[in-house]
């Protein structure tokens, strides 16, 4: 619990400082940020991209490899240090980051920060060197629109190079992809096609997974039925971000199957 209180402390005092430096389509633990609209502005980038649905519109999708084991520490503190110079803090930074051997350590708040801290690297580079327009980055997922397939595969090479030479990491071989926005475009748990979005499989196979699970644990009274009906609330929101009548019927029926209300009633 103090190793909560300490992360959630050093992202108050620092999110301010480099909030401000990030740019807007950076959507990752960010305030008034986040997946969903993250894939809103992704739609909104191909309606202008497309001329409204009349032009092709390509989408270059790409995930840095391995990206929390490879952030090299001592480029990360540099860059911290460049706005940050509070020793107590940078201190505390230290040992926070240290605290493997290398990369960043997962699952604290203060990493998603560190993460988005680093890659405003590879967002000034993007945006500011490649002029690239169309540009959305979550994490280290990130995806770019141009209606010239040709200057998309031209743009890997040099994303490529600036990751290698400046921040020691490269894209993932196997997740660079090219796609016209109509085949649809899976990112952040959804695809995305010109006139609907829908539920990633994947993503609908884990949800009716995790329901099952609190469901079970419900019956068998692990849970009580307000932390149940906030987890299933959480889900039918989800769900509202996209074209999903048929996967909430097939959730409800999960439901009723458990002799378990709505949670809305």
């Amino acid at each position: 619990m103090r190793d909560r209180v300490v992360h959630h402390a050093l992202f108050r005092k620092l999110y301010p400082i480099f909030d401000k430096t990030f740019i807007y389509d950076s959507y990752s633990c960010r305030i008034g940020k986040g997946t969903h609209r993250a894939v809103r502005r992704l739609h909104e980038f191909f309606q202008k991209e497309s001329n409204n649905n009349t032009k092709n519109c390509f989408v270059l999708k790409c995930d840095i490899k391995k990206f929390f084991d490879n952030v090299d520490q001592a480029i990360l503190l540099n860059l911290i240090k460049k706005r940050v110079k509070d020793e107590q803090s940078l201190w505390l930074i230290e040992v926070i980051t240290k605290s493997f051997s290398a990369g960043l350590p997962l699952g604290n708040i203060t990493s998603q920060l560190f993460a988005n801290i680093y890659l405003a690297e590879l967002d000034g580079f993007i945006k500011h060197t490649l002029r690239v327009k169309y540009y959305i980055r979550y994490c280290d997922d990130f995806v770019i629109l141009s209606e010239d397939k040709k200057y998309l595969e031209d743009l890997i090479q040099r994303i490529n190079i600036f990751l290698r030479t400046r921040l020691k990491m490269s894209l993932h071989p196997n997740k660079v992809t090219i796609s016209k926005y109509h085949q649809g475009i899976d990112f952040l748990g959804y695809v995305s096609f010109p006139y609907f979005t829908v539920l990633r499989v994947k993503t609908k196979k884990r949800m009716f997974k995790r329901v099952k699970s609190w469901l079970i644990d419900f019956r068998s009274g692990l849970i009580k039925k307000e932390s149940l009906d906030a987890t299933l609330l959480s889900y039918f929101g989800i769900l509202k971000h996209c074209n999903a009548f048929l996967v909430k019927q097939e959730l409800l029926e999960l439901i009723a199957g458990f002799g378990i209300d709505k949670p809305w009633k």
